[in-house]
């Protein structure tokens, strides 16, 4: 597969997430933050180049993909986000992008307005093109 563009990064890592039977995934942070939800958004640093002088050389766009599940009891629903780290992990490794998964954050509780999620985070790069 050709090296992917910017501009159409963030929607070709979200198509390789999707998992319909387990999940909803979004190509963008959205509005209200639902259980058992898959979420890439940009990461910090966005870009990284490797030469500022020529645009011949691909930049590496950095991701995190936000993982959530419902938050249970005490024990929260440490099974649950464990299985969607893996799923997510195996999704990026059958896909045909140049990823590199660099972390996975430990599960935290996300509070909202709807009750509490339980969460952690992927952070990805991957190889891009200036196209």
């Amino acid at each position: 597969m050709p090296t992917p563009a910017i501009t159409t990064l963030r929607t070709t890592l979200a198509t390789a997430l999707v998992n319909n039977s387990k999940w909803q995934t979004f190509d963008f942070p959205p509005a209200n933050i639902l259980a058992n939800s898959v979420i890439v958004s940009w990461d910090d640093p966005m870009l990284e180049m490797e030469n500022n002088q020529y645009n011949s050389i691909s930049p590496m766009a950095n991701f995190k993909i936000l993982m959530t599940v419902p938050m249970f009891d005490n024990l929260g629903n440490l099974s649950g986000i464990e299985d969607m780290i893996i799923s997510v992990f195996n999704l990026l490794a059958a896909s045909s992008l140049n990823v590199r998964v660099s972390e996975v954050s430990t599960p935290a509780v996300l509070s909202l307005a709807s009750g509490e999620l339980l969460t952690a985070e992927m952070s990805v790069s991957i190889l891009t093109s200036w196209s």
